[in-house]
C-alpha cells in the first residue's frame, strides 16, 4: 500500500504534550499499579441531570435529526447573551457578537487562522495552555512568549515585552483563572492589557474556560466586563468545566464582532453547526438553575483545601490556588519537572503534569488537577507522606 507523507503544514505542528502524558500513565495501568491521576484537566463529575434529560428530548425531535442553521439556533445565542447579562453584566448582541463552538479548544486553534498572515506575531504565555501552539502552526505564524513569574502573581509583566515584538504583534492569548496556574486576573491588569492593545493594535482573546471556579468567595472577571474590551478582543468561554460538559463539545466566542464574524465565516467552511439536540442542552444549562455551579465551585474548593492542607503538613511548602481546578506546585530542590513527575509515577505512582510541558518558565513545577474524589486527594497526600524528600 502507497503511504503519503504528511503535509509540511501538519509537521510543524508542535507533540500532542497531553497525549504523551496519556500513554505514560496507561502504560503504568496496564502493569497492574493503582495509579492516583491527577495530571489531566477532564472533569471528573456527572453532568447535572436536567441537562442530560434536556437532551435525551431533544434528540427525539426529528427536526434536530437534519442540520442545523449554520451558524447556530437563534435562541441559542441568546441564551448565551442573557448568561453573560445576567453572571457579568455584559451587554452582547446574539447576531453580531456571539459564535458557537465546536468546544472551547476549537475556538482557540481557529482564531489565528482567522486572523493572522504567514509571518506574524502571537503574544502567548508562558507557563500556558499547550494548544494555542497548534492554531499558531497552522496559522504559519511567529510566537513570542509572555513569562508568567510568581513574584507577580502569574501575571505576564508587559514591561518585559520588547518594543519591536510590540509593534509586530497581531495577536494575544491570555487565560483567567488560569491553567496551569491557578492565578486570577484583576481589573487592573485587564484595563492596562486594553490600553497597551489599543495602543499596538493587538487583538486580545481570553480564555475563560474557568470562569465559573473561583475560591474564598471570589467570583473570576470576565474581561468583557472592564471598559473597552469588546472593541479590541474577544472571550472564550466552554461549558466543559461549568457544567461538566467536557465531551459534549460546546463552547462560544463573544465579543469584537469583526473576529466573531471571521470565526462564523471560518466555520461556515468546516461544518454545519452542532448537533441541535446538544444546542438544546446547551440552551437548558445556560437559563435554568446555576445552582449546580455554586455546588461545583465548593466541591472544588473543599478539595482544594484537604490536598493543599496536607502538603502543607508533611511539609512541601505550596500556595493555594484562587481559580479553576489546578494546583500549581513548586518541585523539590534537586529535580527537573519532568524528573520530578517521573519519580512520583515511579515510586508511589501518583501521576502529576510536569511543569515544562507548559513552557520553559514551567519548569520547576508540576500541575495538579483536583478532578478525583477526597478520599484519592488525601490518599495521595498520604503516598507522598512516605518518600525521604518530605522528612
Amino acid at each position: 500500500m502507497k503511504k503519503y507523507d504528511q503535509s509540511q503544514l501538519l509537521k510543524n505542528l508542535p507533540e500532542q504534550f497531553f497525549a504523551s502524558l496519556v500513554s505514560k500513565v496507561n502504560s503504568y495501568i496496564e502493569k497492574g499499579y493503582d495509579v492516583i491521576n491527577l495530571g489531566q484537566g477532564n472533569p471528573d463529575q456527572p453532568t447535572p441531570s436536567h441537562i442530560i434529560k434536556s437532551l435525551q428530548m431533544a434528540a427525539e425531535q426529528p427536526k434536530n435529526h437534519k442540520y442545523s442553521p449554520f451558524r447556530g439556533y437563534k435562541h441559542l445565542k441568546e441564551a448565551i447573551s442573557e448568561f453573560y447579562k445576567k453572571e457579568y453584566d455584559v451587554d452582547l448582541d446574539p447576531e453580531s457578537e456571539v459564535a458557537i463552538l465546536f468546544g472551547g479548544k476549537a475556538g482557540l486553534v481557529e482564531i489565528p487562522i482567522c486572523l493572522l498572515n504567514p509571518g506574524e506575531t502571537v503574544m502567548v504565555p508562558d507557563p500556558g495552555y499547550p494548544d494555542y501552539l497548534s492554531g499558531i502552526a497552522l496559522a504559519n505564524a511567529e510566537t513570542v512568549f509572555m513569562p508568567l513569574r510568581e513574584e507577580n502573581n502569574f501575571l505576564p509583566n508587559y514591561k518585559e515585552v520588547r518594543r519591536e515584538e510590540l509593534e509586530k504583534a497581531k495577536l494575544m492569548f491570555l487565560n483567567y483563572p488560569n491553567n496551569p496556574t491557578g492565578a486570577i486576573a484583576t481589573k487592573e491588569f485587564f484595563a492596562e492589557t486594553i490600553s497597551l492593545s489599543k495602543q499596538h493594535d493587538i487583538c486580545v482573546v481570553h480564555d475563560f474556560a474557568y470562569g465559573a471556579i473561583g475560591f474564598d468567595g471570589k467570583k473570576p472577571l470576565s474581561f468583557l466586563q472592564v471598559e473597552g474590551a469588546k472593541d479590541i478582543g474577544v472571550e472564550i468561554y466552554t461549558l466543559s468545566k461549568t457544567f461538566n460538559m467536557a465531551g459534549w463539545r460546546v463552547a462560544f466566542a463573544v465579543g469584537n464582532q469583526s473576529v466573531i464574524s471571521a470565526i462564523n465565516l471560518y466555520q461556515d467552511h468546516l461544518y454545519v453547526s452542532l448537533f441541535g439536540a446538544i444546542q438544546e442542552a446547551a440552551y437548558t444549562a445556560l437559563t435554568e438553575s446555576l445552582a449546580c455551579i455554586r455546588d461545583m465551585n465548593q466541591l472544588y474548593e473543599q478539595r482544594r483545601n484537604i490536598f493543599i492542607n496536607g502538603l502543607e503538613k508533611i511539609g512541601w511548602e505550596v500556595n493555594a490556588p484562587e481559580g479553576s481546578f489546578f494546583a500549581w506546585l513548586k518541585v523539590p530542590d534537586g529535580f527537573t519537572s519532568q524528573e520530578f513527575s517521573d519519580y512520583l509515577l515511579e515510586t508511589v505512582h501518583i501521576a502529576m503534569a510536569p511543569g515544562s510541558g507548559f513552557g520553559a518558565f514551567g519548569e520547576g513545577y508540576v500541575r495538579v488537577g483536583l478532578l478525583t474524589e477526597e478520599e484519592r486527594l488525601q490518599e495521595a497526600v498520604d503516598r507522598l507522606k512516605t518518600l525521604s524528600i518530605f522528612k
